[in-house]
């Protein structure tokens, strides 16, 4: 029979999968683009509810939704960079901060409008609502998908990001855009290729975190805090440090409710104290 801790640890591990999938597009613009986008959970929010949507509304299965999602906030993200985030490219933070945690207010007045202020109830797959046995430990199956799903798009990033031309692109145009512009790179094609991939994925994020964390318009706001303790903790830039920070939150979270629940949601803050004292650029930062 295995211990009671290993179930807590998979429960850590599925819900730090969850919160990388609402976080990593936004170490990726930050990271990379060094654009501080506040309005990164707005994102994932509209995915939850076009998913929501097409399920309720439209009746369709939950697995044919996850698509949309993430072309949907992907195109809504293209449609921010060129009209908006793009004349912001080489302002301070202050203004970055300001336009982006602006849009974020905006976004959870329209979701309200539109979809009132309750929780959205989603019909998940029976196959997904139940759960297996082994040696004792429970598993439920939406959670092993979660962290299937999670393990994916980690592969994905870096071999997209590190190993391949586009990669390279990415951080010629942040790094000099005018010798990026000399060399033939289509600086604004890539910003905006790169925006709709972190908010694509946030979309994503949003719609996988319905059945776990439920859905309602301060979504864009509650869970900002833990997409930004998790791109500190793992360092700007770094998608392997996000996974790493992300697992590390999860298993906090959930063991310290478990074990120490007096501390409550506090545990992941103390964590996140522990290791930027350790490690000021985070886990894998370097800057």
């Amino acid at each position: 029979m295995l211990p009671p801790v290993l179930g807590v640890l998979f429960d850590g591990i599925a819900y730090g999968m969850l919160l990388f999938l609402l976080s990593v597009g936004l170490s990726v613009t930050l990271g990379l683009m060094n654009f501080v986008n506040l309005a990164h959970c707005a994102f994932a929010m509209l995915g939850g509810y076009v998913t929501v949507t097409l399920m309720n509304v439209l009746h369709w299965p939950f697995f044919a939704t996850l698509p949309l999602a993430f072309l949907i906030a992907a195109a809504a993200s293209v449609a921010f960079e060129r009209t908006l985030y793009r004349r912001l490219y080489r302002a301070s933070d202050l203004d970055q901060v300001l336009l982006t945690i602006g849009i974020a207010f905006v976004s959870v007045a329209v979701a309200a409008w539109f979809f009132g202020t309750t929780q959205q109830p989603v019909d998940m797959p029976a196959y997904m609502r139940g759960s297996f046995n082994v040696l004792g430990l429970n598993i439920a199956a939406y959670r092993l998908f979660l962290v299937g799903v999670g393990v994916a798009v980690t592969v994905a990033l870096i071999g997209a990001l590190e190993y391949t031309r586009f990669g390279a692109q990415v951080r010629a145009a942040v790094d000099n855009q005018r010798m990026a512009s000399g060399l033939g790179i289509n600086v604004d094609l890539t910003f905006a290729i790169t925006f709709a991939l972190g908010s694509g994925l946030a979309g994503l994020g949003g719609a996988l975190a319905i059945e776990i964390v439920g859905l309602d318009p301060n979504f864009a706001f509650t869970y900002l805090v833990y997409v930004l303790i998790i791109v500190s903790v793992g360092g700007l830039g770094s998608i392997a440090g996000s996974f790493a920070a992300a697992c590390l939150i999860g298993i906090s979270d959930i063991a310290g409710k478990y074990y120490v629940p007096e501390l409550g949601a506090f545990l992941i803050y103390l964590v996140m104290v522990v290791v930027l004292m350790w490690r000021p650029a985070g886990l894998f930062g370097k800057r």
